[in-house]
């Protein structure tokens, strides 16, 4: 029990102590402790409790006093106070009332201060604003009246100058936010407006084209006109005393000239009159100040590009009509005349570089396109106004600085072309005139038309000049008629090749060229096809073997006609000749040729209507009637060889050497012919009456050889055509074997030219 008391209090000092929240250990140690011990704590704490009571009554009493007194001031100085809140009161209530009218005043000063300062704020700010506010204003009326260019010029002032100072305003952030709609906007109408320019332009093409074709042929014509009046100036102003008078007289002409033109001619407008350019410009300078020219440079080349295309692309009857080539020309020339105007009056749109890799692609598509088409073309007469149409169009282009070189190279191939379908018309003209010549020499009655028909034809012949009229010219009427129509044809080549730009020499080898291969192709062909006709007689082509004779003589007078309408000599180095003069040798071998088919077939006919009597005991004493219609039809044949030319030396050869084979040629023919009918292996039995039948006629045969029907044979050449037959029937009719086989195998030897075989056959029959 004394143990526990100091351990008491100990705790009781740890709890007066120790802070109230950590009191829990010091009270658990109480109850740790011997049985009872809180109950000894709890009197221990009690008597410390009543210690503690004893001494704050204590210290109350000794301090008692003096608060007593403290409350009795307090007492006093509360009156004091009560008094002092009263006057105070008193004082601020007056203080208030008197001080609201000054707050009054002075709140309206400071409003009044605070609107002036706005106001001044506001002047300020609306200084700033209003010039960009007419800015605007003045965009949205260029915009109205569609000054684009300006607009953007306006645009970026705002941009760059005026917007920048206001920028913190609602109003300038909605500018600023529409600027570049406005922008798209400008750029979609000037767009439209351009695409309505390339439509526009489109259009007009043909009529710009057609009028700058115009103009170049003009200029052609007129330097053409100024030429010739400077040449006959140059060559008559020689006469010194008569030059001034000349030079008057030729500038009153190109005056006259050149008036009457512009009487006749509508006044010649430009592109720029004909088509409005300044969708083109002012787009360009839209897009240029946008910086976005490069887009348009590419947007515009695309799109004329494809009008290009579409220009270059024909229609598939165009080469059926002139006016279809003039309206394809007319087109592409505008479309060219349009870049050519917009390389000179923009900068960078479209440059030479690109204007020459167009027109190179769209030659090439020309030259193609009109290879093609112009191979269509059967009217010569059209492929002239053609190759016109290609001359004005080269010559056009060539003026706004567009080689064309490759244009007159097809123009070549073109007269080619041209050739071809000249030849085919004068191959009507020809088969027309030989259909429609009776083959018989030209009657003239009298001087007037001898020389109508020398003023056609030149024709030269001292005989004939000697006789009388009513005479005969050799030629038939289709002489003069192929004469004629050949210089025609020269004329109508030469068509061709003038404006060429070639020089008179080429011109006069290119004439001669193209009659050569008249003469050659064309009319050898109508002679061939001539000759060999079924209603073409002997009596046609012997008619036939004197015109050609005599149209081979006018051809050194067509050469001359070549070198007068070229002025070119005839001696010139490389002048070509005319060699058609083998097409009438040709003819002629035909004809000669069809006179031994068409003899050797007439005498056929005689011999299918023979009727022997290979069995008849004896002969009838005369020669058979088909024979005498044969020998008689020859004789008179050959009188008709008679007429044959013979005006020189060398055509009478010519003519007795064409009698003499063609006599030669029937006899050998008949002698064959006759031989063939003995040896005929379907004619089994001869009878010696036959065989003296058969001699009779082979005799006549052979007195028509001796009768000379054809002059110029020397001996008994002709003769010889029968000696076959003619040793073969004196075998037979002298019955001299014998000597035959004495003799056989020498030269010298009767029966030379009666073969084994033949002797031996006719023997068996």
């Amino acid at each position: 029990m004394a143990e526990s008391l100091p351990e008491h209090d100990r705790i009781l000092q740890e709890i007066e102590s120790t802070d109230t929240a950590c009191v829990g250990p010091t009270l658990r140690s109480v109850y740790d402790d011997q049985p009872n011990a809180h109950q000894r704590f709890m009197e221990k704490l009690d008597a410390c409790i009543r210690n503690h009571d004893r001494e704050i009554e204590k210290m109350c009493n000794f301090h008692h006093q003096g608060f007593v007194d403290a409350i009795t001031e307090l007492l006093k100085v509360r009156a004091d106070a009560e008094k002092l809140k009263v006057q105070v009161t008193d004082t601020n209530r007056r203080l208030q009332d008197a001080g609201k009218e000054v707050i009054a005043q002075t709140e309206e000063i400071i409003r009044c201060r605070v609107q002036q300062r706005n106001i001044t704020t506001v002047v300020e700010k609306l200084q700033l604003c209003l010039p960009v506010l007419e800015m605007y204003s003045k965009l949205k009326e260029q915009m109205k009246v569609k000054r684009y260019y300006s607009a953007l010029k306006t645009m970026e002032q705002l941009e760059n100058l005026y917007l920048p100072r206001v920028s913190q305003y609602r109003f300038c952030q909605i500018m600023i936010e529409n600027l570049p709609k406005l922008r798209e906007e400008i750029k979609e109408i000037s767009m439209s407006d351009l695409k309505d320019f390339l439509e526009s332009i489109r259009k007009h093409s043909d009529r710009i084209g057609e009028t700058a074709m115009k103009q170049a042929q003009q200029q052609k014509t007129f330097s053409t006109t100024l030429q010739k009046h400077n040449n006959v100036n140059y060559g008559r102003n020689m006469h010194l005393g008569r030059s001034r008078i000349l030079e008057s007289k030729n500038e009153m002409t190109l005056k006259r000239t050149f008036e009457e033109d512009d009487e006749h001619d509508e006044e010649v407008l430009t592109a720029q009159d004909l088509v409005d350019f300044s969708p083109v410009y002012r787009c360009l300078h839209i897009y240029s100040v946008l910086g976005d020219g490069e887009i348009f440079e590419n947007y515009y080349r695309k799109q004329r590009r494809k009008q290009a295309r579409l220009v270059l692309q024909p229609q598939s009857s165009m080469h059926e009509t002139v006016e279809g080539y003039r309206r394809y020309f007319s087109q592409i020339v505008g479309f060219f005349v349009v870049e050519d105007h917009i390389l000179h009056v923009t900068q960078g749109l479209v440059t030479r570089t690109y204007t020459d890799e167009l027109w190179n692609m769209a030659l090439s598509k020309i030259i193609a396109v009109l290879r093609t088409h112009s191979s269509y073309c059967n009217d010569p007469d059209l492929v002239l106004e053609l190759k016109n149409l290609i001359v004005v169009f080269a010559d056009t282009l060539q003026g706004y600085g567009f080689p064309v070189n490759r244009l007159f190279d097809l123009l070549f191939e073109i007269r080619d072309q041209y050739n071809e379908t000249l030849l085919k018309k004068w191959s009507g003209l020809f088969r027309d005139i030989f259909e429609a010549d009776n083959y018989s020499p030209i009657p003239v009655a009298n001087e007037e038309e001898y020389k109508i028909v020398i003023s056609k034809f030149p024709f030269q012949d001292s005989e004939l000049d000697k006789q009388s009229f009513p005479k005969k010219l050799p030629m038939s009427q289709s002489v003069p008629q192929i004469y004629i129509q050949v210089k025609e044809f020269i004329y109508a080549s030469l068509k061709f090749s003038e404006s060429l730009h070639r020089s008179s020499t080429e011109i006069d080898d290119m004439l001669r060229k193209s009659t050569n291969l008249l003469l050659t192709r064309t009319l050898s062909s109508c002679l061939q096809n001539l000759i060999k006709k079924p209603h073409i007689g002997l009596t046609e082509l012997v008619q036939i073997i004197i015109n050609t004779t005599h149209l081979e003589l006018a051809c050194k007078y067509l050469e001359d006609f070549i070198s007068n309408i070229t002025n070119i000599s005839q001696v010139t180095v490389h002048t070509a000749r005319l060699y058609g003069l083998s097409t009438f040798k040709d003819a002629r071998h035909a004809a000669e040729g069809e006179i031994y088919t068409k003899l050797n077939q007439k005498i056929d006919e005689f011999i299918q209507i023979a009727d022997y009597d290979w069995t008849m005991s004896e002969s009838d004493g005369r020669a058979s009637g088909y024979l005498m219609d044969l020998i008689n039809f020859l004789r008179s044949t050959f009188q008709v060889f008679t007429h044959l030319p013979n005006n020189n030396n060398d055509h009478a050869a010519m003519s007795g050497k064409v009698a003499q084979t063609a006599c030669m040629s029937a006899c050998q023919h008949l002698s064959t012919s006759l031989m063939q009918m003995l040896l005929d292996t379907e004619l089994k039995q001869i009878s010696m009456g036959a065989i003296q039948q058969f001699n009779l006629d082979v005799i006549q045969c052979e007195l028509f050889a001796s009768s000379e029907p054809v002059p110029g044979f020397q001996g008994d050449t002709l003769q010889l055509a029968f000696i076959d037959l003619r040793q073969l029937l004196d075998l037979f009719m002298v019955w001299d074997w014998s000597t035959y086989l004495a003799d056989y195998g020498q030269a010298t030897s009767k029966y030379l030219r009666v073969n084994p075989s033949t002797a031996l056959t006719l023997l068996e029959k």
